[in-house]
C-alpha cells in the first residue's frame, strides 16, 4: 500500500547533524498518524553521510528509504531522483540541515488537506547572514520581473507538492531546473504559508554567492525569454540614440566646422556599447548553454544503489549503471569508487 506522505530530503556531507535530524523528524512524522516514508537521497557526499544513512534505514526500514547518486548533481536534480522513487499522495521536500523545522510539516498537510496542490512556505524571523537576506530579496524581485513565477521565498525547500504536481515534473526532461518553480506551473491551486526559521547548529551552507547568482540564471533562462526581450529593447534605444547622435554630430560639424572636442566622450560612449553587447552575448550564451546541455541527451543523474525494504526483508537493489564504479554501503564509511581507499 502507498504511504500517505512522501518527505525528500536531499544530503550532500551532512553526517554531524543527520542524528538530530532523524531524532527530531521521525518523531514529528509519527506524531502526524499517518501513513509515511521518508526518502533520503544522497548527493555524491564524500564524508559518512551515506554511512549514517544506512544505518538509520537498517533502524526503520519499514518507512525509510535511501537513494544513492553515483556523483555529485546538485541539489534540485538530487530531488528529482528522489521524486521518481515516492509514492506518497503528499510529496513533502526538507533540508537536512534543521534550519526548516521538522515539526512544521504539519501544517504543509493541513495546507494540502484544505485542496492546496504546491505549498510554498516563507521563512519568519530568517536567521541567515544579512548579505544572503538582502541577495534573496534582490533576486527574488528580479525573478518576479522576469518570469511568471511567484514564489515569495524561493530559498526555502521546505515545501509540499501533490501526488498530481509530482507526476507532472517527473515526466519533464530538463538538464537544468529549479524544481520549486518547476512545480509551480502545474500547480492549480498553490498556496503560501509562514513557517519558522532555526540557526544551522553545525555544518555548513552549501550555497555561496556564486551558486545563488547561478541559481538565478537557471530561473530566468529556464523558465522566460524576458532576458533576451530585455536586450532587444535596450538594443534598439541605443541604436536609435546612437542616430540621433550621429545626426547632431553631422549637423554640428556643417555649422561649427571641425572640431576635436568631445573625442574622450566618444571613447566613453564606445566602451558602454561595448560592455552592453558583451553582457547581451552573456545572455544569449546561457541560453545556447541550456540548449547545449540538452541536446546532449546525458542522464541528469545517476542511481548508485537504493536501499529499501521489500516484502518485509530488508535488501539493497543495485541500479545497472554503465561505466560508473561501484558504491559500497555494506562498509559504514567506505565509499569505493573504482580503487581502493
Amino acid at each position: 500500500m502507498s504511504p500517505a506522505i512522501s518527505i525528500v530530503i536531499p544530503v550532500y556531507n551532512e553526517q554531524e547533524g543527520l542524528p538530530l535530524l532523524f531524532e527530531r523528524l521521525y518523531a514529528a512524522l509519527d506524531a502526524l498518524g499517518r501513513s509515511y516514508e521518508v526518502v533520503f537521497v544522497d548527493d555524491g557526499s564524500t564524508d559518512r553521510s551515506v554511512a549514517v544513512l544506512r544505518e538509520q534505514f537498517e533502524r526503520r526500514p519499514d518507512v525509510t528509504r535511501v537513494v544513492v547518486l553515483a556523483r555529485n548533481a546538485g541539489q534540485h536534480l538530487a530531488i528529482l531522483a528522489a521524486f521518481a522513487q515516492t509514492r506518497g499522495t503528499y510529496v513533502i521536500t526538507l533540508d537536512a540541515d534543521l534550519q526548516n523545522p521538522p515539526e512544521e510539516i504539519q501544517r504543509l498537510v493541513t495546507a494540502m488537506d484544505q485542496g492546496a496542490d504546491f505549498v510554498g512556505t516563507i521563512r519568519v524571523s530568517r536567521q541567515d547572514r544579512m548579505w544572503r537576506r538582502y541577495a534573496s530579496r534582490l533576486m527574488n524581485r528580479i525573478r518576479e520581473g522576469t518570469t511568471s513565477i511567484r514564489i515569495t521565498d524561493q530559498g526555502c525547500m521546505l515545501r509540499g507538492y501533490h501526488r498530481t504536481v509530482i507526476d507532472a515534473v517527473n515526466h519533464c526532461t530538463e538538464v537544468s531546473t529549479y524544481v520549486p518553480a518547476l512545480a509551480y506551473t502545474f500547480a492549480r491551486h498553490p498556496v503560501e504559508i509562514e513557517v519558522s526559521h532555526a540557526e544551522r547548529t553545525v555544518g555548513q551552507s552549501k550555497y555561496s554567492l556564486y551558486s545563488l547568482v547561478r541559481l538565478n540564471f537557471d530561473l530566468m533562462t529556464g523558465f522566460s525569454v524576458a532576458p533576451l526581450q530585455f536586450f532587444s529593447v535596450t538594443g534598439a534605444a541605443i541604436a536609435l540614440i546612437s542616430l540621433l547622435l550621429v545626426v547632431y554630430l553631422f549637423v554640428r560639424r556643417l555649422i561649427v566646422g571641425p572640431e576635436a572636442q568631445g573625442l574622450f566622450t566618444l571613447f566613453a560612449i564606445a566602451f558602454f556599447l561595448i560592455g552592453v553587447t558583451l553582457l547581451g552575448l552573456g545572455v544569449v550564451g546561457e541560453y545556447v548553454g541550456r540548449i547545449y546541455e540538452q541536446v546532449r541527451q546525458r542522464p541528469r543523474y545517476t542511481i548508485a544503489a537504493v536501499l529499501e525494504d521489500e516484502s518485509s526483508t530488508a535488501r539493497l537493489r543495485h541500479l545497472e549503471a554503465p561505466a560508473v564504479p561501484a558504491l559500497d554501503v555494506t562498509q559504514p564509511g567506505r565509499i569505493v569508487r573504482g580503487a581502493p581507499e
